[in-house]
């Protein structure tokens, strides 16, 4: 949870712009984000699934590069 103390002399304008900062520091929107739309458990396990694929291919692409000899 962040917590923010308007300082004294401090502009609401800067008080709101210490607070986005520090909600997009603790990833709070990006949470926000993710949360916003109700997913099925079976299409999250799907991403995942693809996500995990993609990582893999992408090693694999990373690992052949480096032993290639030119």
């Amino acid at each position: 949870m962040v917590n923010i103390k308007v300082h004294e002399g401090e502009s609401i304008e800067e008080a709101i712009r210490r607070f986005k900062r520090d909600c997009e520091k603790n990833g709070i929107m990006q949470e926000i984000k993710k949360r916003e739309f109700y997913k099925a458990p079976s299409v999250l396990k799907k991403e995942k699934l693809a996500e995990t694929k993609r990582k893999i291919r992408r090693k694999m692409l990373k690992d052949n590069k480096r032993y290639r000899t030119s």
